[in-house]
């Protein structure tokens, strides 16, 4: 399969992409910074552009969405669209923009996280986006078909515990890899509207 992958130079993203190639698949990496294509998700018309520069693709997964950290009562108005629009209205433009991009019988595979369910201080805005990405993804799944939606919830990861460890006080961390199976799970599986909590 030709699969687009979003955030594919971060933590999750990596390990993404190369769990995807040793099973044989073709993986196109987008960042905002770097990888195959350059491209700010964030921005419907850049999602436009980049469609239109990699042409056909058998399934898009997304391993990248920005969330602003902070307590409930020093969140702005700003902070609540900010991550709104780089963790849940960038996924839904790539799936808008993306279904007649994607083969008929491909999929979208979506990442949200732990916070939908187990929400923390500090975390409102991810939970609110995480919530809208989850909710998303089974409405769409009654309309797009035969392509496919899911989504990817994920636990922190060890690897990413020095940075974001502090917030998720008492969780239990799951090896990055662990999550990547996941998501091959979502690409090659038959299953669609689903949630796969990685815990």
């Amino acid at each position: 399969m030709r699969i687009l992958l979003v955030g594919a130079g971060g933590t999750l993203g990596s390990a993404v992409g190369k769990a995807l190639v040793e099973r044989g698949h073709e993986v196109v990496g987008v960042g905002r910074t770097g990888g195959d294509v350059i491209c700010d998700v964030t921005d419907p018309a850049a999602v436009s552009r980049l469609y239109a520069q990699v042409g056909r693709l058998d399934a898009v997964a997304v391993a990248a969405g920005d969330a602003v950290f902070k307590p409930l009562a020093d969140l702005a108005a700003d902070d609540f669209a900010a991550t709104l629009r780089g963790k849940a209205l960038s996924q839904v433009e790539l799936v808008r923009q993306g279904l007649g991009a994607v083969a008929p019988n491909g999929s979208f595979t979506l990442v949200s996280g732990v916070l939908t369910e187990e929400p923390i201080v500090a975390g409102a805005a991810a939970s609110a986006a995480n919530g809208a990405v989850e909710a998303f993804a089974r409405a769409a799944a009654i309309e797009i078909a035969p392509q496919r939606i899911n989504v990817v919830s994920p636990t922190v990861v060890e690897e990413s515990l020095p940075a974001y460890g502090p917030f998720f006080v008492g969780m239990e961390a799951v090896p990055v890899a662990r999550v990547a199976t996941a998501y091959v799970r979502a690409v090659e599986g038959a299953q669609t509207g689903q949630v796969y909590r990685v815990r």
